[in-house]
C-alpha cells in the first residue's frame, strides 16, 4: 500500500463528484472496503467472514495503534480518540447504506431521484477522512 496510491484515489473520488455524484458515493464506499482489506492483509490478519464495510472498518481500527508512543494508553485521550475513532467507524456502515441506496452498484428504477453534488462530497469527504487516518497509523506502526 503505497501513499501515492491513496492520494491517486482520493483525486479520482473529488473528480468524481463533480461529474457523476452517484459514482463518487459508490467508488467511496468501495475504496474505504479496499483500504481496509489491504491494510488487514498486509498485518496478517484474516478479515471478517462476512466482509461488509462496517466488520472491515472495525476489524483495522482494532488492529491499529492509534496513540503516538509516549501518551499512556490509560489516558483520558485514549477515551477522547476512541469515541472519535468509534464516531468514524460508523462511517462504514452509513456510507455502505448510502450506497446501497444512491450510489452505483444496485441498479435503479428509471424514476430514481440522485442525490446532489453535496452529498457525494459528504460521502468522499467522510470515507477519505477515514482511509487517510487508517492508512497514516497502519504506516506508522508498521515502520516502528
Amino acid at each position: 500500500l503505497k501513499g501515492h496510491h491513496i492520494a491517486q484515489q482520493v483525486r479520482r473520488l473529488q473528480d468524481a463528484v463533480e461529474r457523476d455524484p452517484e459514482l463518487a458515493i459508490g467508488t467511496a464506499k468501495e475504496f474505504l472496503e479496499t483500504l481496509c482489506k489491504t491494510i488487514l492483509a498486509e498485518r496478517g490478519v484474516t478479515a471478517p467472514k462476512n466482509e461488509d464495510l462496517p466488520a472491515l472498518v472495525k476489524a483495522v481500527t482494532k488492529n491499529l495503534k492509534v496513540l503516538p508512543a509516549g501518551i499512556s494508553t490509560q489516558s483520558h485521550s485514549e477515551e477522547t480518540i476512541a469515541a472519535l475513532l468509534g464516531n468514524l467507524g460508523s462511517i462504514g456502515h452509513r456510507l455502505a447504506e448510502l450506497r446501497n441506496q444512491f450510489g452505483t452498484g444496485h441498479g435503479k428504477p428509471t424514476d430514481h431521484v440522485a442525490l446532489e453534488k453535496r452529498h457525494a462530497k459528504l460521502a468522499v469527504g467522510s470515507a477519505t477522512t477515514l482511509a487517510v487516518f487508517l492508512y497514516e497509523c497502519h504506516k506508522t506502526d508498521v515502520s516502528t
